[in-house]
């Protein structure tokens, strides 16, 4: 029995079909039928996109991922640092 791949959608896909499923033009059945997506991933990715949204215009979302590499860089500093106090202090223990 192998395991089957999960199909991975890239983020221009999900808007497209949200966008289709919010303007309402077609049904959600015909939306999914056309591009081969199960209705409830389609009604997934448009409440996620409704209660996103307010997010576009907020302009600081890009500049978390900076902050987020200077405080991994430091925790990682602090790891190394206790490492190696920890072999140090098993070494003087032995």
């Amino acid at each position: 029995m192998s395991k089957s791949n999960r199909r991975k959608f890239t983020s221009e896909f999900k808007a497209k079909v949200t966008l289709m499923a919010i303007k309402e033009q077609q049904p959600i059945e015909q939306i999914c039928k056309h591009f081969d997506v199960h209705p409830s991933q389609v009604n997934a990715w448009k409440r996620q996109f409704l209660r996103d949204a307010s997010s576009i215009f907020e302009g600081t979302s890009k500049q978390e991922p900076d902050d987020n590499k200077e405080l991994i860089q430091t925790l990682y500093a602090k790891i190394g640092e206790l490492n190696v106090a920890n072999d140090y202090l098993k070494k003087k223990l032995c």
